[in-house]
């Protein structure tokens, strides 16, 4: 991401003392601190070949690489750092040395280095996260694939970036068409100052039609960083601190990054205003809207900033008035730079970062903003790279969408990509429930066994059975609170045991043990639960056995065949419809119909009693004028096999 003033600082510059070096030293550090990167670059490599070997001058060849994304020159400079014998070296070092060798995919020397980072600040939130995701590599690839990527025509051989919805097409910031002036050259990366262009799209996805927006908004300044209100009539954008279109700087020499809000009025972009939360010593950019333009979210390294750059959010009110801004928390900020938020239509927040567990530079990264705990996912391959990634945008019900990147084979600096997501981004938590199921008396693990898992509410949360070593493996959500697994096995009496889902935490380790009863002599036992069948049920006023049903009727029959000197009684049962004496006549045409099936399949007819119920033992509420689905009502028309003996 190779523009100037996009890049949130976080290290302290690093001057060396004149009376110690001669006048080029002193003149290269001049134009470090004055954030002259590029100069800076040119004359600090030059006193490498003249022989200077001191740690100031990798460190700042380093910083001054790595803030113009030059990845691999930085890894190179902070290696010669961190070979100096007695180097007295801030641990940030160690970690901006950890992100370059990743943009070299060396991930193994990487996580080496996270791992001396993490020794040195070990509640630092980037070595947390990286610590609680060792395996990030492999989230990374679980969740890549899922976007198909084109470098589009608009793009020119210097930086295109930030792209924003705008009517038909794009808004965007370029570097193109400035001029060549040296006024117009920027000393961070001797770019020049970037302006808001727009362009058409056709119904072929081709963009037409590039222009320069208004001169009332392109100032001699940069400009960047737009997003419009649906109607198209307010813009957002960022702009550099200026007065009447001139650099403003503060004490330390520089142009800090504000948002403006400009009105559409009569087809020309008008009452443009600085809005009240920018400071002269900080900067606020890269502003997002949600879908009730309620609330603007934007990245800012203001007073109680985490990191280089955290993600805020502030509201706006009903007359155009702002609240106080609020920082997003530890949860999405981190000590690095998160910045370029985009919010979607259901409040999930993307946006850029190196501080998460990334392939390298920056990468974007999801959560959903209307889950506290949720968690923040790496959107993955081919989307994110080893370099800088960033100004992602997307139109969640096409699943179309836009980014920034500097990766290699782009036609600039930084090149705008479309894309189009295959498929979506599961934002739902998910924690894992483990556990294994035993005999009570051998202690040997069971196979086939079924396991459910019940909420509080007595919902099926998730169900499966247990493999050839006795485990089983579900996902569950997580809500908090308490939950029941229950294990189920012909001739096994029913097993469950409890847990607690707290802070989204996996539960593991779970063992349930069954205990084995005679198969037969299961007296009162339902067979359709005890051989963990299907229920049988019936249509509404009907009493013929469905073609689901004959499976089921099947395996009970299988049972009874396999112990003659079980008996089993029919009981049927019908809902609440119709009034009570109608019902139970019709839940005795149930049974009937039920033990004539099995007679008439072979069973004795001296096995086999049957007797109706009517609607007197529902499974449910859905008693008489009690409004129930016709799914609930289901559920009560059905027959049992209770064994009598």
């Amino acid at each position: 991401m190779k523009k100037a003033g996009y890049i949130f600082c976080g290290l302290a510059v690093v001057t060396m003392m004149a009376s110690a070096q001669d006048k080029k030293v002193q003149k290269a550090d001049t134009k470090f601190t004055n954030y002259a990167y590029a100069s800076a670059i040119q004359s600090y490599e030059q006193l490498v070949k003249d022989g200077y070997t001191e740690e100031e001058v990798y460190k700042n060849l380093g910083n001054a690489n790595y803030l113009n994304a030059n990845y691999e020159e930085a890894s190179s400079w902070y290696g010669k750092l961190f070979s100096l014998k007695g180097a007295d070296i801030n641990p940030e070092y160690m970690y901006r040395y950890a992100q370059t060798l990743k943009s070299l995919e060396n991930y193994k020397e990487s996580d080496t280095w996270m791992n001396k980072f993490k020794s040195a600040r070990e509640n630092d939130q980037r070595a947390l996260v990286f610590d609680e995701n060792r395996d990030y590599l492999e989230q990374i690839e679980e969740r890549s694939g899922r976007y198909e990527l084109k470098n589009i025509g608009l793009n020119s051989k210097v930086s295109d970036f930030a792209p924003s919805f705008h009517e038909v097409g794009l808004v965007f910031s370029t570097a193109r068409d400035s001029g060549l002036l040296s006024k117009n050259i920027h000393k961070w990366n001797n770019g020049s100052f970037l302006n808001l262009y727009k362009a058409s799209q056709d119904d072929q996805g081709n963009f037409t039609n590039v222009d320069k927006l208004s001169k009332r908004l392109n100032k001699k300044t940069h400009e960047s960083s737009t997003v419009f209100t649906k109607d198209g009539q307010t813009m957002y954008f960022t702009r550099n601190n200026s007065d009447e279109g001139k650099f403003e700087r503060d004490d330390e020499g520089v142009s800090r990054l504000k948002i403006y809000r400009a009105r559409l009025i009569e087809g020309e972009w008008n009452d443009i205003e600085e809005l009240p939360f920018n400071g002269d010593s900080y900067s606020v950019a890269h502003p997002t809207l949600n879908k009730g333009e309620t609330k603007l979210y934007f990245a800012s390294d203001m007073p109680g900033t985490k990191g280089q750059s955290d993600i805020y959010v502030i509201d706006i009110n009903k007359d155009g008035t702002f609240g106080t801004p609020k920082n997003l928390g530890e949860r999405i900020n981190t000590e690095a730079r998160e910045t370029f938020p985009f919010v979607t239509q259901s409040d999930k927040l993307y946006f850029s970062s190196d501080g998460h567990p990334g392939l390298g530079g920056l990468d974007v990264f999801a959560t959903d903003l209307n889950n506290e705990k949720g968690e923040i996912y790496n959107v993955g391959r081919p989307l994110n790279g080893e370099e800088d990634d960033f100004s992602y945008i997307i139109d969640e019900e096409t699943g179309k969408g836009f980014f920034a990147s500097n990766r290699k084979g782009g036609k600039g600096n930084d090149d705008i990509y479309s894309f189009v997501e295959r498929t979506p981004l599961d934002f739902a938590c998910h924690t894992a429930i483990t556990g294994i199921v035993k005999d009570q008396k051998t202690n040997a693990l069971l196979t086939d066994v079924s396991v459910m898992v019940y909420d509080k509410d007595n919902k099926v949360v998730s169900s499966s059975s247990t493999d050839a070593n006795g485990a089983f493996q579900m996902e569950g959500t997580c809500a908090e609170g308490s939950y029941k697994v229950v294990a189920t096995k012909t001739y096994y009496e029913e097993g469950n045991k409890t847990f607690m889902t707290v802070k989204a935490e996996d539960a593991t380790g779970i063992e349930i043990v069954l205990a084995q009863v005679d198969p037969s002599s299961p007296i009162g036992t339902d067979l359709a639960k005890y051989l963990n069948i299907e229920p049988i049920y019936f249509d509404f006023d009907k009493y013929f056995i469905r073609e689901d049903a004959r499976i089921s009727i099947n395996k009970v029959m299988a049972y009874l065949n396999e112990y003659p000197s079980v008996n089993v009684q029919v009981r049927s049962h019908t809902d609440s419809r119709a009034d009570d004496a109608y019902n139970m006549r019709l839940s005795t045409n149930r049974a009937k119909a039920t033990a004539e099936y099995l007679i008439a399949a072979g069973i004795p007819s001296n096995r086999i009693s049957y007797e109706g119920y009517g609607e007197t033992e529902l499974t449910n509420g859905c008693s008489n004028d009690i409004p129930c689905s016709k799914e609930k009502h289901q559920l009560n028309r059905r027959s049992e096999f209770i064994v009598v003996e």
